[in-house]
Order: C-alpha cells, then structure tokens, then sequence
C-alpha cells in the first residue's frame, strides 16, 4: 500500500509538468521516447538476462508495451485537445475498465456495467456542456485509451507476477521498459515531428524528472504495490490520483477551468464509480446463490 500512496503523489505531479511544459512544445513521441529511454538505463543494470524463462521476459516486455508504451501515445497526445484538470478527471475511468477487461477474459458479460460507464460518460459531457467540439471527443478518446492501456498491463502484470511469486521484480521490471522501449522507437521513428526536438534546458529537466522518477521508479513501485493488495484497494488507490492532481494543478498553476461544472460532472463521475462497486457487489452476492 505505501507503494500506491508514493506513485499517487509522484504522477499527481507529473501531469502538470506534461501539460504545462512538453505539451505543444515539444514532439510528443520525442518525449515519449526520452521517457522510456531513461527508465529502460536505469533498470539495465538490474536486470537478469541468464536463468529467466524468455517466455516470461517476452510476456513482460508485451505488458510494458501496452502499459506504459501505448498509453504513453495515446496519454501524451490529449494535451493537445485538452486541459490537464480534464486529463486528470477522465483517468477516473481505469477502474471501470480493469473489472471490463478481467470480466472479458473470464468471457463474462455483465450488462449492469454499462449503466455505470453511461453515467461517466454524462459526468465527463457535463464538465464542457455548451462547449463539446470535435476536438473534446478526440481528446476524451485519447485519455480513454491511455486507461485502457493501463487496466491491461496492471492487470496483466499481476496475474503473471501470482503465478511467479519467488521472483524478484526488481531483476524481471527491465523487460517491462525494454517493451515500452520497442514500441516507443517504433513510433518515433514513423511520426515524430522534426521541428520539435529541441527541447529546452527546463524540458530537458522535466523529462530528466519523468523518466527517472515517475516512469523508472514510479512504474516499478506501482505494479509492486499492485501485486501485494486486493482488486478493491488498487481499484481505490487508481482513483485516489484524480483529486491529489486536480489539488496539485490547481493550486500550483491556477489553470483557467470552469469550476461549476468540474465540481458537477466530478460528482456524477464519482457516483459512477459508487454505482460500478455496487454492481460488482451485486454481482458477487449472486454467486453466492
């Protein structure tokens, strides 16, 4: 649990360095790729290359991939269609899709599920009611799939760490950035805009900060915190993020919002999330029968 509660206030800090200094300045898959770049050297020396079973190095290398790497794409990309308070509230989701996605590999459907995601999804309209565009979709889409992304990798580092449970993560973690690494090059070198990769002194120092902190260690610390705790208390914790980043963005950077309905839609998307777990204990109580 001390993990969880570090990395909440690491990437409440996080966001608004993106937002506030790399996003439209600078290349989003030249940050992506210095990113992981830093993490993947950090954990080199620890990394065990003998007496690993190269499946279980490629299956964590396929979770970095996904949960750091494509959501990297998909989380930097959303600044640009919208303000860090936004990018921060609509990661409320995660935990609706970490249940989604262990339901769908358990091959069960369980429609109650959509009424709860239906009633995040009316919090998330109220916030720019009047003020819905083109632009506000892409990027709500975008931050949908950066949760997306997440719930995959997080649960699927969980379940493959159960089943390994006398390894020691710190020897294995290197493949999880050497994944991100892979995917992170690949669309550098197919995308990247070239008249954005000079960062600044100040850039430079973010990105230093991001890759060493929030991503080699942060990354580390929360799928570790993850392996030691149940499904409720990770579900609790993913979400525990929003309010300390919206704390930290709004007081530290005043960002122009319209707090009215930030305040409303942020309340229809936390009863979104009471109504999910009420679901799921409805559900649970059924098997009981």
């Amino acid at each position: 649990m001390r993990y969880l509660v570090a990395v909440t206030f690491i990437w409440a800090f996080s966001f608004s360095f993106i937002g506030e200094f790399l996003a439209g300045s600078l290349d989003n898959y030249f940050a992506v790729l210095i990113r992981v770049c830093i993490a993947s050297l950090i954990f080199l020396p620890l990394t065990r290359f003998r007496g690993i079973p190269k499946i279980l190095a490629l299956k964590t290398m396929l979770i970095g991939s996904i949960q750091i790497g494509l959501m990297y794409l998909f989380f930097y990309h959303a600044f640009g269609y919208l303000s860090v308070p936004e990018v921060i509230l609509f990661t409320i989701f995660t935990p609706m899709y970490v249940t989604l996605v262990y339901d769908g590999l358990k091959m069960q459907f369980k429609p109650l599920y959509l009424i709860s995601t239906g009633v995040a999804v009316l919090g998330a309209y109220i916030i720019r009611y009047h003020a819905i565009s083109a632009e506000f979709i892409t990027g709500f889409l975008l931050v949908q799939g950066a949760n997306l992304s997440f719930a995959i990798g997080q649960s699927g580092y969980k379940k493959l760490m159960e089943s390994h449970p006398n390894l020691s993560q710190k020897e294995v973690f290197g493949y999880f950035h050497f994944g991100a690494l892979v995917v992170s090059l690949f669309a550098f070198t197919l995308f990247a805009n070239p008249e954005k990769l000079s960062p600044s002194l100040l850039q430079w120092g973010v990105l230093l900060w991001l890759g060493c902190v929030a991503s080699g260690l942060g990354y580390f610390w929360w799928n570790k915190g993850a392996c030691e705790v149940d499904a409720g208390v990770l579900a609790i914790m993913n979400n525990a993020l929003v309010p300390v980043g919206l704390l930290m963005n709004l007081l530290l950077w005043g960002s122009k919002t319209n707090l009215s309905l930030l305040g409303i839609g942020s309340v229809v998307i936390g009863f979104s999330l009471w109504l999910h777990h009420f679901f799921m204990r409805y559900y649970e109580r059924r098997k009981c029968f």
